[in-house]
């Protein structure tokens, strides 16, 4: 191509910036025509017609991309003169194009050429700086040391498949590392690519580089053996949505201090990532960094020396996820899927091959991988920084024969630091850490998710103040309330200690009645029964004091699978947690995915709004055999057990349900009697509540759908957290009318989503109709010890009061004044 040739550097787009794809160079064109720049064969010209990628009979691939943003065209300016599959020599013409079209409507002329796969060479040279002709040399490629890594050319049929991104938060660290995962495990040479970026989908960083969001497009690609099963493993499993959860609000991406923060020096303001109130003293964990040299002690040399190190935090990642819970085993997993990513790797062996060190060869691998996750603007792909910068530390560390030693915590620690690494928080000692607080970091982060396990108050964009407060000072951590409070004044300090030890009394108080039946102050028998979503939570369910299962999510049987379960293994599964729960109450609910949870082997088209799509009872009822299946491994299992179907609209989805319950029970010669359920999770259920109990035998309510539902409101959407609160009077007429459709035909109504566990909720709901809640473990005992203090009148008029508010507001308030006064 004619024109400026400069360096890759100079390209206004982080990923060719910063050589993601790989090296090269870029060209402001002065003629609008692109030239082969080698002999090779065509592997695929973009459908938008501005971008091509070449492959030379050594390997070596070329992607050369006209203009930026120039997918937005469609095709206008564009001339193709060659086809997919196309052998093409040296300066033959590939794509023509209008460059003043371009220039008035393209981000920018400049064109990238990248070499995507240097195939055991190195760079030589790069031209740069100076006006070239087509034809004249821009790189020259040569046999590198690294020769021992070369990838032989992959011959054989290509297969493509288009993909929509079907997961809430795209792919990002976990959902990358399993696509790399099953890529891995075929020969093909296997890519996804974008309008302009291309990533080896082997490779779990580069994966992440893309940027993909949810709904976005992207185009699947497989040559060489297996390469039609691969791409339709791969399609599987990425439209399966891999249970890709709601999204939590993210961190702002400014870590200054707030407003707040700057008027009152003595508090800083930041995001929850873990609740909980903590009194301590600070200890800082401030780290330097870890200086490199650049120049290396020759290729062989370094490049042993990095395969020693990368063993090395490999068997430490093994060691430490062997000890840990799943929370902690999952984020190891994704740290030693980057371990074994080849794009990170060989892009750190490639800068071995020109002179460079390990470590800085690591460092500097590790950095261009960095920079352009932060660079794609999304603030929860950026939290994903944490876990390479982790393992760069660890990995340098160990080049350096260091151990990364925790700090001796005293009893009672707030952690202070910048940000906090995956790693160093599970090296802490818990029952010495009272809270963290980081100046940096979000509370969808790997430490955010591993402190809410750990039970540890944590509060993240906090500001840099926070590297301000010296160790030792006392701190008052409130994580609920946003906000930590440096050198507290003497009465705030008694305060916060007061209400600290109150709470500690309270729940060690609740604790010690928590397995006595739950009866009301005049005896009135409630239910108080635990969420179950595997046979461990009926375990520790039972510990702490619940009477059954309410809602035993089966999801856990059949998501993060290739698979869906069998009748026996179900039958298994089942059997055990009723056996767990030694006779008490058990309510399986059918099996409810779509919206924010998808299976792999159960794919569902792209939904412009998945919450209202295919899910639930949807499913199930587009799924026969997958409802029979799991009626009869229910009914072998855990014969007494109750069913509950989800997500329930419709009499006749109700109807349809139990005709299946019918055909399973003659299927398996089951005898004895199957209660059948419905979840009142939609408007429409619960308005037709009376028409559905005429067909059931009880209803459950899950409050956290029905929820956002009422209001119109994603509850995982960042901007609405604060307001979509089940409390609010609309959603509270709603279950009142639920539990008076129950009430006229006998049948007892539950309530098993989130507000059956907010302490401010029980006495509303219990007036209004509720006699049975199912919530968390962890909020039995308190829910429990409360209920006890209630009289069923007082709880009437308190729910009478609550349907006249104007706003969930001052249903809390009114609700906080009922506790507080008694009943």
């Amino acid at each position: 191509m004619a024109g400026w040739a400069a360096p890759l550097s100079e390209v206004p787009d982080p990923v060719f910036a910063e050589a993601m794809l790989g090296d090269g160079v870029a060209v402001e064109p002065t003629e609008g025509l692109l030239y082969a720049p080698c002999d090779a064969t065509v592997i695929s010209v973009h459908a938008a017609r501005h971008a091509v990628t070449l492959r030379t009979a050594g390997g070596v691939e070329v992607l050369i991309h006209i203009g930026l943003e120039t997918v937005a065209l469609n095709g206008a300016g564009f001339e193709v003169h060659v086809a997919d599959g196309q052998a093409v020599t040296a300066g033959q013409r590939l794509i023509g194009f209008d460059l003043d079209l371009l220039a008035r409507r393209a981000k920018s002329l400049i064109s990238p050429m990248v070499v995507t796969d240097l195939a055991g060479h190195r760079m030589a040279l790069r031209q740069a700086g100076r006006l070239v002709a087509a034809g004249e040399p821009l790189i020259e490629l040569t046999r590198g040391e690294t020769a021992a890594h070369d990838i032989a050319p992959v011959a054989g049929p290509t297969v493509e498949r288009r993909l929509v991104i079907p997961m809430i938060h795209g792919l990002h660290a976990r959902p990358a590392a399993r696509v790399a995962d099953l890529a891995k495990s075929f020969p093909a040479e296997i890519s996804l690519a974008t309008v302009s970026r291309r990533a080896n989908a082997k490779s779990p960083v580069g994966l992440m580089t893309l940027g993909l969001r949810h709904g976005d497009a992207v185009l699947l690609s497989a040559t060489g053996e297996q390469a039609q099963a691969s791409v339709a493993a791969i399609a599987a499993l990425i439209e399966g949505g891999m249970g890709e959860a709601a999204p939590i609000a993210v961190a702002p991406e400014s870590s200054e201090p707030s407003a707040s923060a700057l008027a009152n020096p003595g508090q800083l303001r930041g995001v929850m990532a873990a609740p909980g109130l903590a009194v301590g003293k600070a200890v800082r964990l401030f780290r330097a960094e870890i200086s490199v040299v650049e120049a290396g002690a020759g290729a062989t040399h370094e490049e042993a020396a990095l395969s020693t190190a990368l063993a090395q935090v490999r068997a430490r990642i093994a060691v430490m996820a062997g000890e840990g819970d799943k929370a902690r085993r999952s984020i190891l997993g994704a740290h030693a899927a980057f371990l074994e990513d080849p794009e990170l790797t060989g892009q750190a062996r490639r800068r071995i091959g020109e002179g460079k060190s390990a470590g800085f060869a690591w460092k500097a691998a590790v950095g261009d991988y960095v920079g352009a996750l932060r660079g794609l603007r999304d603030p929860r792909m950026a939290e994903r920084v944490d876990d390479l910068v982790d393992l760069e530390r660890r990995v340098l560390q160990a080049l350096a024969g260091e151990e990364d030693r925790a700090p001796d915590l005293p009893s009672g620690s707030i952690l202070l630091a910048e940000e906090l690494l995956p790693s160093q928080l599970m090296a802490l000692d818990a029952s010495r850490l009272a809270g963290i607080c980081t100046a940096k970091g979000g509370p969808t982060s790997h430490v955010a998710i591993l402190a809410a396990a750990m039970g540890v108050p944590c509060l993240v964009a906090a500001g840099p103040a926070v590297a301000a407060i010296r160790d030792g000072t006392c701190l008052i951590l409130d994580a609920d309330a946003g906000s930590l409070q440096v050198a507290p004044a003497a009465a705030a300090l008694e305060a916060a200690q007061t209400a600290l030890a109150a709470r500690h009394q309270r729940r060690a108080a609740a604790r010690a009645m928590a397995r006595e039946d739950c009866r009301m102050a005049d005896g009135t028998r409630i239910e108080v029964f635990a969420n179950l979503g595997s046979l461990g939570d009926a375990q520790g369910a039972l510990a702490a004091g619940a009477e059954g299962c309410g809602l035993l999510r089966t999801e856990f049987l059949f998501l993060e699978r290739e698979t869906a379960p069998d009748e026996d293994e179900q039958a298994a599964q089942y059997r055990a947690i009723a056996e767990a729960l030694e006779g008490r109450p058990l309510i399986v609910r059918l099996l409810d995915v779509g919206g924010d949870k998808s299976a792999a082997y159960l794919p569902i088209a792209a939904e412009e709004n998945p919450a209202l799509g295919v899910r639930g009872v949807r499913v199930l009822l587009r799924r026969p055999q997958l409802l029979r299946t799991q009626l009869r491994g229910i009914l072998r299992g855990a014969a007494g057990a109750k069913i509950m179907a989800p997500m329930v609209a419709s009499l006749a989805e109700l109807k349809a349900v139990r005709a299946a319950l019918d055909e399973a029970r003659r299927d398996v010669a089951f005898e004895g009697r199957v209660d059948l359920g419905v979840m009142i999770e939609t408007p429409a259920a619960a308005m037709i509540a009376d028409q559905l109990a005429g067909e059931a035998d009880f209803l459950s309510i899950g409050t956290n759908d029905l929820t956002q539902y009422t209001l119109a409101m994603d509850r995982g959407n960042p901007e609405l957290a604060a307001e979509v609160d089940a409390l609010h009077p609309a959603v509270l007429r709603l279950i009142a009318a639920a539990a008076e459709g129950g009430r006229k035909h006998a049948l007892w109504t539950g309530v098993c989503g989130g507000l059956a566990g907010d302490v401010a909720a029980a006495p509303i709901l219990i007036g209004l109709g509720v006699t049975e809640l199912s919530m968390p473990g962890a909020a039995i005992a308190e829910v429990k010890s409360m209920i006890r203090t209630l009289s069923p009148g007082a709880c009437r008029k308190l729910a009478a009061e609550a349907l006249a508010q104007d706003s969930p507001q001052a249903v809390r308030a009114l609700s906080n004044t009922f506790l507080t006064g008694g009943a």
